[in-house]
């Protein structure tokens, strides 16, 4: 027998900008996507609250499941993604790379030629991700190392690689979604 909370339940995360109520909510679920560096849950909330238009969540059932925090580079004609975390109840859904398209897809992100993220050389989920969206939209990938171990970090932590991904005109974003 089918309950009611069975037919509201969705297959699918639902994506929408993140609202300042998220910020606690997005703060365990990055906690909980070990190896992400962790903010502060203050962080979390400003994100969610004053960087909405470039943010995204995913929700499943009510629970935020996915989070992705990204800016417009200031004075640049790139999106930068700070953050990406997928819980490991929605992981194999292609979620991240969703996430990715529904954001350069906004009018907000309409501006940006290139999209920006820094990864370490050991984090293989996040390699793996930027270089599928790449592909699925067809844009070229690229990265040289930019954050250094010593010079920027006092060697408290690995390099960050710059990956930059040329992103395809509107008509063809479109297609990709």
């Amino acid at each position: 027998m089918q309950t009611q909370s069975d037919k509201t339940r969705s297959p699918q995360p639902i994506l929408r900008k993140p609202r300042k109520t998220d910020g606690s909510a997005i703060w365990d679920l990055v906690r909980a996507c070990k190896p992400l560096d962790e903010n502060s849950m203050y962080c979390n909330l400003i994100q969610a609250d004053h960087f909405r238009d470039t943010c995204v969540v995913a929700e499943l059932d009510g629970e935020v499941v996915g989070w992705i925090s990204g800016h417009m580079i200031p004075n640049e004609d790139a999106f930068f993604v700070w953050q990406v975390a997928v819980s490991p109840k929605a992981r194999g859904l292609g979620l991240g790379r969703k996430m990715l398209t529904h954001l350069i897809n906004r009018d907000e992100c309409a501006e940006a030629e290139t999209l920006k993220t820094t990864i370490t050389e050991d984090n293989d989920a996040s390699w793996a991700l930027f270089r599928s969206f790449a592909r699925n939209i067809g844009g070229d990938l690229s990265d040289e190392p930019h954050y250094h171990e010593e010079d920027h970090f006092g060697g408290q932590h690995d390099t960050e690689h710059m990956v930059t991904i040329t992103l395809p005109a509107e008509d063809d974003l479109a297609k990709a979604a």
